[in-house]
């Protein structure tokens, strides 16, 4: 049986961030939080985030902070390299939560509360 190490990226006071980490302990399963606030973006797990996902799906366009943006700023996100430089920049802009699910030499990535997933991710990591 292999041991998974699960890292939750995210703001603390974020609803859906709240909603994965009661899952997480209520599944039992130990994770680690990483505030964006405090710790800010891990940029060197940016790209590994937008291979995974697609950086469309990693910016979150519906959020407060992306609103707020100027319309240059909007427009000027085009592909990872932008969508990148913007995220270091305003990491509230990143859709909540991330989790890296790391199963041995497998790594998973979600975005947002995916709690069918995470249980699959458990699953197969029980029978590995």
């Amino acid at each position: 049986m292999s041991t998974s190490r699960i890292t939750l990226y995210g703001i603390p006071n974020c609803d859906t961030v709240k909603k994965s980490r009661t899952w997480f302990t209520d599944q039992r399963l130990d994770h680690e939080f990483h505030d964006f606030k405090k710790q800010g973006v891990p940029t060197d797990q940016l790209p590994a985030w937008m291979a995974a996902v697609g950086w469309q799906k990693l910016l979150n366009r519906q959020g407060t902070t992306w609103r707020k943006l100027p319309e240059a700023t909007q427009a000027a996100v085009t592909d990872d390299a932008s969508a990148a430089a913007l995220m270091r920049e305003q990491p509230s802009v990143i859709k909540r939560p991330v989790v890296v699910w790391r199963d041995g030499s497998q790594t998973h990535i979600s975005v947002g509360f995916v709690p069918e997933q995470w249980q699959a991710w458990n699953h197969a990591s029980r029978n590995t």
